[in-house]
């Protein structure tokens, strides 16, 4: 069930591409409700977030216990620090995404639901009818600046990703993305 410098083992990558996808999926539908108001569509993107983290944290423990995988060919100092940056700031990212928005959601007091299912309640304002009473404006709009940013972040850092498993595959020759849809090199 480890990886190894031939193959990476089936929990890496069901985890890699299950976490990966559903943050692309994430990102596409964000935008898409940021872009056109689509209020209608929050409560699912809450709702797949919610999802996503305990996914995203278990990826995380098992690339902490399993450690990253070798690299199949030498690119050099300064490409594997990029390579290495990428991967730790992705791996980050797969947190700090949900937990900004279930927080920027949930302080800024519209409630965290789960499929229908009240996580945590909305919390009504009094004063004004349909809307929603932040617990804590400050705290709510940090979590969403951090969730701007981070997706901003994440868009760039992806993009490079993408790039390095192109370069691996058609200049390298190396297996890379072999290896990560589960092949043996």
């Amino acid at each position: 069930m480890k990886d190894t410098a031939a193959k990476l083992s089936h929990v890496s990558v069901s985890l890699h591409w299950l976490v990966g996808l559903a943050i692309i999926g994430m990102l596409a539908l964000g935008i898409y409700m940021d872009e056109n108001e689509a209020y209608e569509l929050y409560d699912l993107h809450k709702s797949i977030g919610v999802v996503i983290l305990p996914i995203a944290m278990l990826r995380v423990y098992w690339r902490l216990v399993n450690r990253w995988p070798l690299a199949l060919s030498d690119d050099g100092v300064a490409l594997r620090f990029i390579a290495h940056l990428v991967h730790w700031i992705l791996i980050l990212a797969t947190l700090l995404m949900p937990i900004s928005g279930a927080v920027m959601s949930a302080v800024g007091g519209h409630g965290l639901p789960l499929f229908g299912l009240e996580l945590i309640a909305e919390n009504p304002d009094p004063a004004n009818p349909g809307q929603a009473l932040a617990y804590s404006e400050a705290i709510a709009g940090f979590a969403h600046e951090t969730h701007e940013i981070v997706a901003n972040l994440v868009i760039v850092v992806l993009l490079l990703h993408i790039a390095g498993a192109v370069k691996h595959h058609v200049i390298n020759k190396d297996g890379t993305l072999r290896r990560m849809l589960g092949r043996e090199v």
